[in-house]
């Protein structure tokens, strides 16, 4: 019995290559991801010394850390775009979900107004060039290249299951990963420094003089060459900070999805095409675009008003607040009736392992606690506070909308991803072209040729009700309740798209009323919420362009 047994262990381990063969594959994931975490946190504790004035360590040590992991990304990039052009006739295995066509548009538009950003620091650089570190114009012309190199790879690549030198690809993905979010912590940690000094000038405005106000602003120390092209370059660079954390950020998710698919093995399917089509959603846009103007004009009027006088400012927070209540309570209702809707529906969901898909869903609840900690923040200030100015009450409904809003929101985008798009059996295709009444076959209809080029059910998902006389088919009215259903989603999809967006604009460029309103800094103190609010808000501006993101797809698939 024991020679049995060791030889069916033994049997079992040679006949079992799959086990054997994982490991390795296994392990070469975990050293990887352990590389990449260690990478990042030796550049976030550089980060980290240089914003707090540590000894010896100065803003040309974080930058050339910086400079080295874009320059050995742009080795691996190049060696692996030589390897795909030398390998080109081989049949590579696609993941049809990841980097979606309207994504790599989104990174490509983010990326092109980085390269201004990029030029802008030139700019400044040569302007300040007698007492600035040579790195200071190094870096922008690393990150210019790093940044065409990074887009062209994106879009050729951003698909691929790398099935050949799987360890050193995992390595030279993951590097590219942490780098990028290096590069993000490190435009957040310089667009926050910007936003926090403006907000210690405009304290005193609010009649918060017990606050000290200290300003970190790491201003060259000498005269600029070009005065008013000085003012221009420093300005325009802190406007443009907002677009490049969120080419950043973009590109990092599509480089891990990239990382999670090395090595996976996909059942070949087809693919349905998902369209962005303005049919069918004129209502949701109308409305989508009427509040992103309006946003838009408010958060002008904040910046114009806010720190002009102690009545200004309450007058522009109290703007803002009943703007963005308004705004809060009507994607509550749109979420809460898509999610009535789905509730009605039968339809099965889409559970297979997809890490693009999976990596949607985990960014919307993660980047939205920044938001959540921001409100239970501002709820618990509001309740413990002694004084209470007037508008600071409008930050109550303001903060517990925010909370509810969110996860509303996020209910109806995971549910939108992961449900099974509706396939249409032979038997509706049949019923499309033959119509019947009381026995008699009737001729086609004039519009047969869309019938058969399958136009009309591409486009709005709708199959004609052909069936004339006294025959009761339920199956037209059963088509026509779940049109109707999705025209509804499709409109709601395309209104919070559009709110998502609008949302997204007041703190990515400056409008932030947890800075301004006070009276969270009176109870918690003034550097404990600083550091709170600058380590919440990079996550909430995130969740707003991620959320529209998913909801376009959501429109798209709807």
């Amino acid at each position: 019995p024991q020679h049995l047994a060791g030889g069916r262990a033994m049997e079992k381990a040679a006949g079992s290559p799959s086990l054997g063969g994982s490991y390795p594959q296994k392990n070469a994931e975990i050293l990887s991801s352990q590389y990449g975490i260690n990478l990042f946190l030796a550049g976030l504790l550089l980060t980290f010394a240089w914003a707090v004035h540590a000894v010896g360590i100065s803003k040309s040590h974080l930058l050339s850390y910086l400079i080295t992991l874009m320059l050995i990304q742009l080795l691996w990039m190049l060696w692996y775009l030589c390897r795909s052009c030398t390998q080109r006739r081989l049949i590579r295995d696609k993941d049809t979900h990841a980097g979606a066509r309207w994504l790599k548009c989104g990174i490509t538009l983010f990326a092109v107004i980085t390269l201004v950003l990029d030029s802008f620091k030139i700019g400044y650089y040569i302007d300040f060039s007698n007492c600035l570190s040579p790195t200071e114009g190094i870096f922008p012309v690393t990150h210019a290249v790093h940044t065409i190199l990074q887009v062209y790879f994106l879009w050729c690549h951003a698909k691929d299951i790398i099935q050949s030198f799987k360890t050193l690809e995992r390595f030279g993905v993951i590097h590219s990963v942490f780098t990028n979010l290096l590069l993000w912590t490190n435009g957040v940690l310089t667009e926050s420094k910007h936003q926090l000094n403006e907000h210690k000038e405009r304290l005193i405005t609010l009649g918060f003089g017990n606050i000290t106000i200290i300003l970190d602003d790491h201003a060259p120390q000498c005269n600029c060459t070009t005065t008013t092209l000085c003012s221009i370059f420093s300005q325009g660079i802190y406007y443009l900070y907002p677009f490049n954390i969120e080419y950043h950020i973009l590109a990092s998710t599509m480089l891990y999805v990239l990382w999670k698919n090395i090595g996976r093995k996909v059942e070949h399917h087809q693919q349905h095409k998902t369209l962005f089509k303005f049919h069918g959603i004129t209502v949701g846009m109308i409305f989508g675009l009427i509040v992103l103007t309006s946003t838009i004009a408010i958060v002008v009027v904040y910046l114009i008003q806010i720190g002009r006088s102690k009545i200004k400012s309450e007058l522009a927070l109290t703007m803002f607040y009943l703007h963005a209540i308004f705004v809060l309570a009507l994607m509550c209702t749109a979420g809460i009736v898509a999610l009535l809707i789905y509730r009605l529906e039968d339809r099965s969901l889409d559970n297979s392992k997809n890490p693009a898909r999976k990596l949607d869903a985990e960014l919307l609840v993660g980047t939205a606690a920044g938001s959540w900690l921001l409100s239970w923040g501002s709820i618990l200030a509001i309740i413990c506070a002694q004084a209470h100015p007037k508008y600071t009450w409008y930050n109550l409904p303001y903060s517990i909308l925010v909370i509810i809003e969110k996860y509303i929101q996020n209910l109806f985008i995971i549910e939108s991803i992961h449900r099974e798009q509706e396939k249409v059996n032979d038997d509706i295709k049949t019923l499309r072209i033959v119509t019947i009444s009381r026995g008699n076959t009737l001729s086609l209809t004039p519009s047969y040729k869309e019938i058969y080029s399958d136009r009309a059910a591409h486009d709005d998902g709708e199959v004609p009700c052909l069936f004339k006389g006294t025959s009761d088919f339920s199956f037209c009215s059963r088509n026509s309740v779940t049109n109707h259903k999705r025209r509804i989603l499709k409109n709601i999809a395309a209104f919070l798209f559009l709110c998502n967006l609008s949302l997204w604009i007041p703190p990515a460029f400056g409008c932030r009323p947890e800075y301004d309103n006070g009276l969270e800094e009176i109870v918690f103190g003034f550097e404990p919420w600083i550091i709170v609010v600058n380590l919440a808000m990079p996550f909430s501006i995130f969740y707003r362009m991620h959320s529209a993101a998913s909801l376009f797809e959501v429109n798209c698939k709807t």
